[in-house]
């Protein structure tokens, strides 16, 4: 009896957004699954969960589950069960609303209570275009994800399309089948396929 091939194996990765409302979690999935931004704003209403599949060198293949997590407090005890069982944990906040930045602790402190350390917290500032109006400073940032032990602060724009696809390039290069792959690999070569999976809300309300 022949062993399987691992390389063949499609590996699943879940990586749950976490935030504040209206600081553009929704916004920062659809930009990346669909290439659209809307500017009509409409909140998570409980959970929504989409799914794509990216090919990294040396024909692997990951597959990225995304949850759409809710900002609303009435959804807060819902939000550890999906938490639970993640990868990665994309705790975001809006560089010109101070308060979605220092609830960031908070969110931080949900993600460890968890999974311990066994995640991979990224810290995301989004609405980077909104320069002139911010409340946010990069240092700050960068001095929490020091002390919060997370992988990387990036700032993004999914109205001006900026730095969105890096952040699931960098995100990627923290996964085991990135890490496992040749060490000449860069960002830049990771390619990324628009095969893509969705599953309704939770019916939780």
């Amino acid at each position: 009896m022949s062993t399987p091939d691992k390389s063949n194996i499609l590996r699943k990765y879940k990586i749950v957004f976490l935030g504040d409302q209206s600081v553009g979690k929704t916004s920062l999935i659809t930009r990346f699954m669909y290439d659209t931004f809307d500017d009509q704003y409409a909140a998570t209403i409980g959970i929504d969960f989409l799914s794509k599949t990216m090919y990294l060198e040396d024909n692997k293949t990951i597959r990225l589950q995304l949850w759409d997590t809710a900002g609303q407090e009435r959804f807060r005890s819902l939000i550890p069960s999906y938490i639970r069982d993640s990868h990665v944990a994309v705790i975001c906040y809006d560089i010109t609303n101070k308060k979605s930045f220092n609830n960031l602790e908070k969110w931080i402190n949900d993600v460890k209570l968890e999974r311990g350390n066994d995640v991979i917290i990224v810290i995301v500032g989004n609405k980077s275009d909104l320069n002139n109006k911010r409340q946010v400073t990069v240092e700050e940032a960068e001095n929490l994800v020091k002390l919060s032990d997370g992988k990387f602060i990036i700032e993004t724009s999914t109205k001006a399309n900026h730095n969105v696809k890096l952040l699931f390039k960098k995100i990627a290069q923290c996964l085991p089948d990135f890490n496992e792959s040749s060490d000449d690999q860069k960002p830049e070569t990771v390619n990324i396929s628009v095969d893509n999976e969705s599953a309704p809300s939770s019916s939780c309300c």
